[in-house]
């Protein structure tokens, strides 16, 4: 979606603590499936509340803001904490799949058909992008892909319910605020209808999953009927509106987003990161070549990534990675929409195997990695459990100092290492 989203856990320790407290207070705590099912109806009673009297909270910040209180008033009064959304935001499948699942269902044989068929039926409004806006128009459909099934899943949570939901999070609350006050000035200005702004827990919507923020600053009404429509069955303000957002995040035409290689015997992988690039001259001076064994080019310059260690496919990549990383930072998603664009196109599948015998590490393994880092002095950010280039910083740093392969991948062995290091017993 535009704009990377990493929020956290802040509304279910808050619900199921006001929960807990109600259960002592009235002696009711038990266990069974009966007693499970009176919880989560508390928690979400609780929540309910707790988000009613922040939006009443909220109100004067937003009439401050713009939104006048007739808007304000008729919209408000009728949303709803979503505890799904709470659900969701803890196992977005960038940060709980291993790269290969991951790609194995964004790039999937009958995504790549609908892309195809996309491609002939939109190719007249295809062309016209293209033109005005210098994106190719595989990235775009890509994106449509990955986003929204090319139209076909664009999300049914109303984007009202989910933004003050995870507003009333504490935790990425100043965000989602500015969000939801971005999605009520959408409401106002009359570009969508209330019953139409649906779409994902996140608050993203529209065939191309747009924040509100970026339906006001980016959106284009391309089909010229006087409003961007990103709702409507017709893709075209949609597909139109993310080229002019990779456009103002620098996209280059002609510049693929990256390519596939080959690394020599004994290549020195601490050289690997998505921030560090070298000419291709010089890649190719160190024995890189193209994944079939072609020479690379001689001009540009690229970094190499190795989404899965020393173990899966190397990647070069370039200034267009970093464009399609301004729509969503995960590096699985960027590698997904730029793989399924060379895909779309005619492209050749991966060469490289994935270690498909490595699992992903589990949310709270992921957490004890992170606060283990934090403890070597490593990791300065939160320990969240979402892998971000933070983490995988303080990971190579980590190998670097332990003697293992600085390759940056969380892996179960780091995890080892990290326990080892600490004198704590792997519990492998």
């Amino acid at each position: 979606m535009a704009h990377e989203i990493k929020v956290g856990f802040a509304a279910i320790v808050l619900a199921c603590s006001v929960h807990l407290a109600t259960a002592q207070a009235t002696g009711r705590a038990g266990s069974g499936p009966a007693q499970e099912v009176a919880v989560a109806d508390s928690v979400d009673l609780a929540s309910e509340a707790g988000l009613q009297a922040w939006i009443r909270d909220f109100r004067p910040r937003a009439l401050a803001a713009g939104i006048t209180a007739a808007t304000f008033d008729a919209v408000m009064p009728g949303v709803q904490f979503r505890p799904d959304v709470v659900e969701r935001d803890q196992r977005q499948d960038e940060f709980t799949k291993t790269i290969w699942d991951y790609l194995d269902r964004a790039a999937s044989a009958d995504r790549i058909a609908a892309g195809q068929a996309a491609l002939v039926k939109y190719r007249a409004v295809l062309d016209r992008i293209e033109a005005n806006y210098h994106v190719d128009r595989h990235v775009v459909l890509a994106i449509w892909g990955l986003e929204s099934s090319f139209g076909a899943v664009r999300g049914n949570i109303p984007v009202l319910d989910a933004l003050a939901t995870l507003s009333y999070d504490a935790r990425r609350g100043e965000y989602f605020e500015g969000e939801l006050i971005a999605a009520l000035q959408i409401v106002q200005s009359g570009k969508v209808r209330p019953d139409q702004f649906v779409g994902s827990w996140a608050g993203a919507s529209g065939h191309t999953q747009f924040m509100p923020s970026s339906v006001l600053a980016t959106a284009v009404d391309f089909d010229g009927n006087g409003k961007p429509d990103l709702w409507s069955d017709d893709p075209s303000d949609a597909l139109a509106s993310t080229a002019a957002y990779l456009a103002k995040a620098g996209w280059q035409m002609g510049l693929p987003w990256g390519r596939e290689v080959r690394l020599p015997a004994g290549f020195d992988v601490a050289l690997a990161g998505s921030r560090t690039q070298k000419p291709m001259s010089a890649w190719a001076a160190m024995g890189i070549t193209l994944a079939n064994g072609g020479a690379l080019p001689q001009q540009g310059w690229s970094a190499l990534l190795l989404p899965a260690g020393v173990r899966g496919p190397a990647f070069l990549v370039t200034d267009n990675f970093a464009a399609i990383e301004a729509y969503n930072k995960a590096d699985a998603y960027v590698i997904a929409v730029g793989y399924l664009a060379d895909r779309i196109a005619g492209g050749p599948p991966i060469m490289a195997a994935w270690p498909r015998d490595l699992r992903v590490l589990t949310l709270g393994e992921r957490q004890e990695t992170q606060t283990r880092l934090t403890a070597e002095g490593l990791y300065s950010g939160e320990a969240d459990g979402k892998v971000g280039p933070l983490t995988l910083g303080a990971i190579k740093a980590f190998q670097k100092a332990a003697g293992i392969a600085p390759d940056g991948y969380a892996s179960l062995d780091v995890l080892a290492a990290l326990r080892v290091r600490q004198g704590v017993e792997d519990r492998r």
